[in-house]
């Protein structure tokens, strides 16, 4: 703890670098970022079960409050999951550069007493699926607040993928993954999985699959491959969820089978694509903004890549009417494939390069400094 106390005090100024160039009025200096253990402590209450909002595939989330009365978030990664140290790397590196209003705010971190921590702001509705998917909450959802919330998700993502210093691959978008604040508006988070491309970069290729099943590209599933087209996909899961209230059921091994893709576009092939909408909205909606996500959703769950459109093109779709649409193609099933079909199965990438001995945590440290100051 000694030698990792130190490389703290030394490497503490090239910390700032993470925040170059970043209007990030959270975190007015560099040290700012750096959490001490014993006021997360406190704000959590040594994190009781009291304050617990959930757990999350690195670790458990508490609530807090910091003494000058500021909510906050706390991600408590596994002591003993390299994968928490990776996905505080990203968190870092990552978000602590970005700044919108559909993305979640990163206030800092800690790693002290072999603790791995990310703080972010604090979010009261929590997230997304807690009230898409429950027959009481569902019933705050009517079709204007669903709209609301697929065009924030969507220019979150125009944000990640297009419009920020970064050029970022999420790569687990899904309902859980999208938080609400006190007026409802949605934020994307987790960036643990997300990936970060070069300008020159389209496409990234792995071995080790990472994500959700049912949110999950087939090419990226089958392949290994990702892009931005992979988070597009995402989207049109999810919008097709926001629209039914139905979560999609994944993966399945017939044809006969029933996932929410499948019913869509059955669905929308009938001409019936308006029964689709979640009978908890009611009678009060604009029955063109339903056809045209349907319509979108649709384009966005395409088998081939190429054929889904950008998001900036689905943030148009969304805001202007007058833009036509081209006609959607049969999805992709996930029929056939070679994954397994338990849905909603989290698979987490493991990073050779942490996994053979040394003192990870020291190890982790210098990686988030050295990750950061490529990044700016």
């Amino acid at each position: 703890m000694v030698v990792f106390a130190m490389v703290i005090c030394l490497r503490r100024r090239p910390i700032k670098r993470i925040l170059n160039g970043v209007d990030e009025p959270h975190t007015g200096s560099a040290e700012s970022l750096l959490f001490d253990i014993g006021t997360l402590r406190t704000a959590t209450g040594n994190f009781s079960d009291a304050n617990k909002l959930g757990e999350g595939g690195f670790g458990p989330v508490y609530k807090g409050v910091l003494p000058d009365g500021q909510q906050i978030a706390v991600k408590r990664l596994s002591r003993s999951s390299l994968q928490g140290l990776i996905e505080l790397r990203n968190e870092v590196v990552l978000v602590a550069k970005l700044q919108h209003r559909n993305l979640v705010g990163l206030l800092g971190f800690c790693l002290q007493e072999e603790e791995k921590m990310v703080v972010y702001e604090y979010l009261p509705n929590t997230s997304l699926d807690k009230f898409l998917f429950d027959p009481i909450k569902r019933l705050n959802l009517d079709w204007g607040r669903r709209f609301k919330l697929i065009e924030g998700i969507a220019r979150g993502l125009v944000y990640l993928h297009e419009d920020s210093q970064l050029r970022i691959v999420h790569r687990d978008l899904k309902a859980s993954n999208i938080l609400l604040d006190v007026h409802m508006n949605p934020k994307i988070s987790d960036f643990g999985l997300a990936k970060l491309f070069g300008v020159d970069e389209s496409q990234g290729n792995t071995s080790r699959i990472a994500g959700t099943f049912g949110y999950m590209a087939p090419e990226y599933v089958n392949h290994g491959q990702f892009s931005t087209k992979s988070d597009v996909f995402s989207f049109g899961v999810l919008v097709l969820e926001i629209v039914t209230g139905r979560r999609n059921s994944g993966f399945h091994e017939s044809m006969d089978s029933t996932d929410l893709l499948s019913y869509v576009w059955n669905h929308w092939n009938d001409g019936a694509a308006i029964q689709l909408l979640d009978r908890s909205v009611g009678e009060r909606y604009q029955r063109h903004e339903v056809l045209r996500c349907v319509h979108i959703g649709l384009l966005c769950v395409q088998e081939d890549p190429s054929e889904r459109p950008n998001m900036s093109s689905v943030a148009l779709m969304l805001s202007s009417f007058s833009v036509t649409l081209p006609g959607p193609s049969r999805p992709a099933f996930f029929i056939g494939g070679s994954v397994t079909s338990n849905s909603y199965v989290h698979l987490r990438e493991r990073n050779s390069d942490l996994s053979n001995g040394g003192n990870s945590q020291q190890r982790m440290f210098q990686s988030v400094l050295e990750s950061a100051n490529e990044a700016s």
